[in-house]
């Protein structure tokens, strides 16, 4: 029998342990959240609840909603109506929603004045964990929006990141290196937030950790449409040391880059480990340095490596 792609997903929300089919909609007056704010176990009834009785969840990391995207959607129900009910729980006398944000603003956008709701139990951090996995099934998250969220989990809850992984269903790796991308300078972060800054682009800018030296290098990456591999050269003159006695503008227009294949190298080396990485190299000779901040960050380094400290 296949598994989930990642996690538990929403089934276990849907049917509070196993997956059962969703009762059919009852009365359309349901009874308001309780005043304790708690919600009842309900199993799997589905009721219909106004749209003005709910609210989005703070925890809910997806924050864009593309206009033409919604405005689809709610052609669609219009026509079907809201065909999947909406998670929701009970915080402060109101419905919050655990999932079915997307639908929420579409059914508003269609006209609607209610929806199918079922409610369930869930802490923040289950709402915030289950958020994330039902955003990463089905890709709806930009980037940073997906780094945010590992993020919130490994400050909210105390994390490493390899419990975020096995949550989330990622490898270590790729939770790291999507962390990674919130070292960007803010207007870079937008910029991989709306499309004008690729992953691959972003990847190599982080090479180089002064802000202001980054967005030059997004500045040229946008101005002359450059790919990876012209921005892993660009990102090598911008970190070649500067001669002595000349500015910031001259250093970086006057020195010479680095060998191609050897920045290339250095960049899947600080991927592979998710830490600073610095490789200097000549004629078969050289060395490779890995930068670590804490022992999780060792640890993480040695764990790449192969190397059991029991």
């Amino acid at each position: 029998m296949s598994k989930p792609a990642l996690g538990r997903g929403l089934g276990a929300l849907l049917s509070g342990g196993s997956a059962k089919p969703a009762a059919s909609v009852p009365a359309t007056n349901p009874p308001p959240p309780s005043a304790s704010g708690e919600a009842a176990p309900v199993g799997s009834t589905v009721r219909r609840v106004p749209l003005t009785q709910i609210q989005p969840s703070p925890l809910q990391p997806r924050k864009d909603f593309p206009a033409e995207s919604l405005a689809e959607l709610a052609d669609s129900i219009r026509e079907q109506g809201i065909v999947q009910p909406l998670i929701v729980r009970v915080v402060g006398g109101r419905f919050e929603l655990i999932a079915g944000e997307r639908r929420w603003r579409a059914a508003q956008l269609a006209g609607l004045t209610e929806a199918p709701v079922v409610e369930r139990i869930a802490t923040d951090r289950e709402v915030l964990e289950l958020a994330l996995i039902e955003n990463l099934q089905r890709e709806n998250l930009n980037p940073v929006e997906e780094a945010l969220g590992y993020a919130q989990l490994g400050e909210q809850f105390r994390l490493t990141q390899e419990e975020i992984a096995k949550k989330v269903g990622k490898s270590r790796t790729v939770v790291a290196n999507a962390l990674r991308l919130l070292k960007l300078a803010t207007p870079l972060q937008a910029a991989l937030r709306d499309g004008r800054l690729s992953v691959g682009h972003a990847k190599v800018i982080l090479g180089l950790a002064d802000p202001l030296l980054q967005q030059t290098a997004f500045d040229r990456v946008l101005a002359g449409g450059l790919t990876v591999r012209q921005t892993e050269e660009l990102v090598a003159a911008l970190q070649a040391p500067k001669p002595a006695g000349q500015g910031a503008k001259t250093a970086t227009t006057t020195a010479p880059l680095r060998d191609v294949h050897v920045v290339d190298l250095e960049n899947k080396l600080r991927e592979r480990f998710a830490a600073k990485v610095a490789l200097k190299y000549k004629a078969g000779k050289g060395t490779v340095e890995v930068r670590f901040a804490n022992d999780d960050e060792l640890n993480r380094v040695l764990e790449v490596m192969g190397i059991s400290l029991d």
